[in-house]
């Protein structure tokens, strides 16, 4: 329902829609079921650190979004590139929590 609204929210309140959909709500309802399934306080603090971790490291995807006008990319294009930009970040992710 939050993706349905904020969609509909971006042709009328772009800036409003993003930043709604920039909280992190999956990630304080999925803290609060892991811990609750699981009663495993490591493992929830072990799943924090990786969102921490993943939050910046995804923004790698909006990077071709940011050069499109520059290196003239399509939005399927940018879309692209942005998924291959995940892959990159994942390993990245994995890296870093094993530094922390």
């Amino acid at each position: 329902m939050v993706i349905s609204f904020c969609s509909w929210l971006s042709g009328k309140r772009p800036d409003l829609a993003g930043f709604l959909l920039a909280l992190p709500v999956a990630s304080l309802i999925a803290l609060a079921f892991s811990y609750s399934e699981h009663k495993d306080v490591q493992a929830t603090i072990a799943f924090a650190k990786s969102i921490f971790v993943a939050v910046p490291v995804s923004f790698f995807f909006f990077v071709p979004f940011l050069l499109a006008g520059k290196l003239h990319l399509s939005f399927w294009q940018s879309y692209s590139a942005g998924l291959g930009m995940l892959v990159i970040g994942f390993f990245i992710h994995k890296t870093i929590l094993t530094l922390i």
